[in-house]
């Protein structure tokens, strides 16, 4: 039977912590950085212009459908090659993961766009509004409720996909963890850890996203009515 001892884990906490920050850089700037350039990618998509939904379409099939891993050596150990530019783990990391869920965040929109009615298309352009100003100002604020949940599985998922940074030496939780356990000979401690640092903060990010939700629902009503 296995003799748990967790202290030389907790005596090192600050070293996970420190992984656990560089991780929500990396899935924060992915955010910041996707979300815009998945919204764009899914306007193109929709655009019905050729020259421009075709390389958004590409782009996002492209990146929804090969593994993040070998986006992110492609990124680190390829490009550095064509541009002649060194790549840092942190930079590399960065855009792939950007690219990657702007992909996924454009099939999010496009579906969550998609799903209002083409009756207020129509009702927009019968007063004199411009098709921007109708996405704008009412299709996307409807939109945006029902992707919600979407959302924030799709950030969950980058959250989670984040780990693989740590192959090319990003200094992130698993790295960090990865570092820890063949420090202590703790592998089976220091790995629980790990699991129960994500556990706490997918399931904090749940729990927020559904209280968000609710309120986003009893406003609706409130509007309503």
């Amino acid at each position: 039977m296995h003799d748990w001892n967790f202290l030389a884990v907790f005596a090192d906490m600050d070293f996970l912590l420190l992984g656990l920050v560089n991780t929500l850089k990396v899935a924060g700037l992915a955010l910041l950085f996707g979300v815009p350039l998945g919204l764009a990618l899914a306007l193109g998509r929709l655009s019905g212009i050729r020259p421009l939904s075709i390389p958004c379409t590409f782009v996002i099939e492209f990146f929804r459908t090969t593994p993040p891993l070998v986006q992110l050596f492609w990124f680190f150990f390829a490009l550095p090659i064509l541009i002649d530019i060194q790549m840092t783990p942190f930079i590399a990391s960065v855009v792939t993961f950007s690219i990657q869920s702007s992909a996924f965040f454009a099939e999010v929109f496009r579906g969550g766009i998609n799903s209002i009615d083409k009756g207020q298309w129509e009702a927009s352009k019968a007063i004199g509004m411009t098709r921007g100003k109708t996405l704008r100002r009412v299709i996307l604020p409807q939109a945006v409720t029902r992707m919600i949940p979407a959302f924030a599985e799709r950030s969950i998922e980058l959250v989670k996909t984040t780990t693989l940074v740590s192959t090319v030496s990003y200094a992130d939780l698993m790295f960090q963890a990865n570092e820890l356990a063949q420090k202590t000979f703790r592998p089976l401690e220091v790995y629980t850890v790990v699991a129960g640092i994500y556990f706490i903060l997918i399931f904090v990010f749940s729990q927020g996203t559904i209280a968000l939700e609710k309120r986003l629902a009893r406003s609706g009503d409130s509007t309503v009515h």
